[in-house]
Formats: structure tokens, C-alpha cells, sequence
């Protein structure tokens, strides 16, 4: 199963959430993030990169962009707000079907965003790491049953 998680700019949030699902090593679980907004090759923010550090875990170092390639590629394609999902949408309609927000495929009807920590200082980034790891565990949960129901 294919993950793909995206944000504005590919250095805050979705690198977070990227590094959080992938240390969970689920089996046959693959996970790319990428930003709407995004340039290829700039570094993730320095509060980002400490935090996934902090926490020991693997993670992308350097934005990417948004690519067709990425979309045909995820099973799910879960953005971490409303206007993300609403983007995506217009650009790829005909892949309608595999866009969430992360809150919206956890919690169908739940239409809220994860907070963007942008420009704040160590503690704002924590506080949407956690955020962000109570998701993937969420998450986790319900890619695990999915597969045994397709199992």
C-alpha cells in the first residue's frame, strides 16, 4: 500500500508525518511526501529535523514537489488540510477517489487541519509532531484493518 503525504511547501508537516509512518515499519506500507507549494532540494525546517532526530528516526531531508508520478504511484493521497485536498481535487480529478485530508480518512466527516507550526519556534513544531504521531498511530490502526479485511 502506497502513502503519499502532502502539505504546502514539504518542510514542516508532511516530512513529519512521512518520517512518523515510516518508523513504524509497517509491512508492505510505502510512504513519499511532497508539498503543493514545494521547490525540489530545499531543506526541511531546522525545528522538523530536530524533532524526527530527537525521536530517532529515518527521515527525507529535502522537499520534493508534487508529481503525477506520485499520484498515479498512492494508494491514498492524504493532505493535512481542507485547501490541500481541495487543490488536488482540481489537478488530478480523476484520481478523486484517493484524496483525503489525514484527519478526513481517520475519522470520515472530520474536515479538520493539522496544524502548520510555519515560522514558530521549537515548542509549536512539537506540539504538531505529536499531533502528528497520534495521527500515524491512528493511521497505523486503520491500514492494519484494511488489510486483514482484504487478507
Amino acid at each position: 500500500m502506497n502513502i503519499y503525504l502532502l502539505c504546502t511547501g514539504n518542510t514542516c508537516r508532511s516530512p513529519m508525518a512521512e518520517a512518523i509512518l515510516r518508523s513504524k515499519n509497517i509491512a508492505n506500507v510505502s510512504v513519499r511526501s511532497a508539498g503543493i507549494h514545494a521547490q525540489d532540494g530545499y531543506p526541511i525546517a531546522n525545528n522538523a529535523k530536530t524533532l524526527i532526530e530527537e525521536a530517532d528516526m529515518p527521515y527525507t531531508n529535502q522537499s520534493r514537489t508534487l508529481s503525477r508520478e506520485d499520484v498515479e504511484w498512492a494508494d491514498y493521497i492524504l493532505t493535512m488540510t481542507e485547501s490541500h485536498k481541495s487543490v488536488l481535487h482540481h489537478l488530478f480529478p480523476e484520481n478523486r477517489e484517493k484524496i483525503y485530508t489525514l484527519k478526513g480518512f481517520i475519522s470520515p466527516g472530520t474536515n479538520e487541519d493539522v496544524h502548520d507550526p510555519f515560522g514558530g519556534n521549537l515548542e509549536t513544531y512539537r506540539e504538531t509532531f505529536n499531533e502528528l504521531t497520534q495521527l500515524m498511530d491512528q493511521l497505523e490502526k486503520k491500514l492494519l484493518e484494511e488489510d486483514s479485511e482484504r487478507g
